[in-house]
């Protein structure tokens, strides 16, 4: 009987996991339209008084997304009002969705990766995935390689679709 032979892991074809740059922490979501009349109208004292009452120390060492869930007009100070009261005990804050909220923290993460370790080598972006990477993710992480891989592939190594191939100098 012929041995098995692994061609991936013998290849010169590297692997790009998202998931092992995935920030741990609990993500959290708050609707400001709790603290709206009949959430869609922002009468400022009673939204003051609703943010002075609520307890932020709940939301300590998590990350935030911070959106409005009805179509309610908000003035952009509410938000930052929201974030004030957070910044104390959260360790991110953002407007939007908890989706966002992962956009935003792998856009740190990726902008401070060394992608020359990829240089003039064939990537594969695994595909996927267990925890919730987000399609920007994904877009930005391609974004940065491309100036060094010499050819990226999106999937897994048995069923890869090429994205990019380096020209021929």
């Amino acid at each position: 009987m012929e041995e098995i032979i692994n061609k991936v892991a013998n290849s010169a074809l590297e692997v790009f996991d998202l998931e092992d740059y995935y920030p741990k922490g609990m993500r959290v979501q708050i609707d400001i339209s709790q603290w709206l009349l009949e959430g869609f109208l922002l009468k400022e004292k009673d939204f003051r008084e609703h943010l002075k009452n609520h307890d932020w120390s709940q939301y300590q060492d998590q990350y935030v997304a911070v959106h409005c869930s009805t179509d309610a007009i908000i003035p952009a100070w509410a938000l930052i009002l929201v974030s004030v009261h957070l910044a104390p005990f959260a360790k991110k804050v953002v407007n939007g969705t908890i989706e966002d909220l992962d956009g935003s923290l792998y856009e740190e993460i990726l902008s401070k990766i060394d992608y020359s370790v990829y240089q003039s080598k064939p990537v594969i972006v695994k595909g996927c995935s267990r925890k919730p990477v987000p399609m920007r993710a994904y877009i930005l992480a391609t974004t940065y390689l491309q100036p060094f891989a010499r050819s990226i592939m999106y999937g897994e190594a048995c069923s890869a679709v090429p994205l990019y191939k380096e020209s021929k100098k």
